[in-house]
């Protein structure tokens, strides 16, 4: 169950332990996430709070692994500037950042959907290049994410079952076995974890800023590549493959973890599914 945050509790949280900043203002932020609460703190920083236990571990890999991995990334992340502790009722760690400017990213907002494919594919790439010696191996931590698809068969395969006549179970088991059937073989590079358009961006219709590292980790690439179907499509898409330098199978184990996450999604993310199942790859 996620824990309930108010304005005011977090008022008390800054005035205790970081009584320099006790006279910001603390809003909420208008879209702050579902794994972390975020408020406002002034008019150039922000609070961010994990909501459950299983977001509590992501607080101090942030803090360890951003300030290594920003000066190598092409775009701004996220600039921890202090830690929080358990107070005033509130069970875990948290986070003071930097406030970074721009909108969420969306088709609207997006000037050209195929350079933004190819800024999203240079900001990975450059990622994925950056020393991952003693970078945290994918896990609980981060809900597996660049490990295997083997932790979520069970899942995956349940959820086509229970869709029933709503999808083609046929090309779905099809698609999530092919998944299944290959590795990654190379050296663990980094992974974003969970890149969507709410965690990335846009300033004057272009790509600005990727955020939102809760879910970082060291393995397989395909899980970050998910984004080829929930945002791009057809140009754009082909771009963001063509981009990066990633080989079939991991583009079929990608296409599996673009299937999970929609079928665990509660309205089935119907377009994705059918965006999965048509992709030929």
């Amino acid at each position: 169950m996620a824990y309930e945050l108010n304005t005011n509790q977090v008022r008390r949280l800054i005035a205790e332990q970081f009584p320099e900043w006790a006279n910001l203002s603390v809003k909420p932020v208008e879209f702050g996430g579902w794994d972390n609460k975020t408020f406002h703190l002034g008019d150039n920083m922000l609070v961010r709070l994990p909501s459950a236990t299983g977001y509590a571990d992501q607080v101090e890999k942030e803090h360890r692994w951003l300030p290594k991995l920003a000066p190598h990334l092409p775009l701004p992340i996220p600039t921890p500037l202090a830690m929080g502790k358990p107070a005033e009722g509130y069970p875990w760690h948290w986070s003071i950042y930097r406030w970074i400017d721009g909108e969420t990213a969306s088709f609207e907002r997006i000037a050209d959907l195929s350079q933004f494919a190819r800024s999203l594919a240079e900001f990975l790439t450059a990622l994925q290049k950056i020393d991952s010696k003693g970078g945290p191996v994918a896990g609980t931590h981060n809900f597996h994410r660049g490990g295997s698809l083997e932790t979520y068969d069970v899942e995956t395969r349940q959820a086509i079952a229970t869709c029933g006549s709503k999808i083609d179970s046929k090309a779905a088991t099809q698609i999530w076995e092919t998944a299944l059937a290959s590795s990654w073989q190379s050296s663990r590079v980094w992974v974003h974890g969970d890149v969507a358009a709410t965690n990335l961006l846009v300033s004057i219709g272009q790509l600005s800023a990727v955020i939102d590292f809760g879910c970082m980790g060291i393995g397989d690439p395909a899980c970050d590549l998910v984004i080829a179907w929930t945002l791009f499509k057809d140009e754009s898409r082909e771009v963001f493959r063509q981009a990066l330098s990633l080989d079939q199978a991991t583009w079929e184990r990608a296409r599996g973890w673009a299937l999970w996450k929609a079928l665990i999604t509660a309205d089935k993310s119907k377009r994705v599914i059918e965006e999965v199942l048509a992709w030929t790859l």
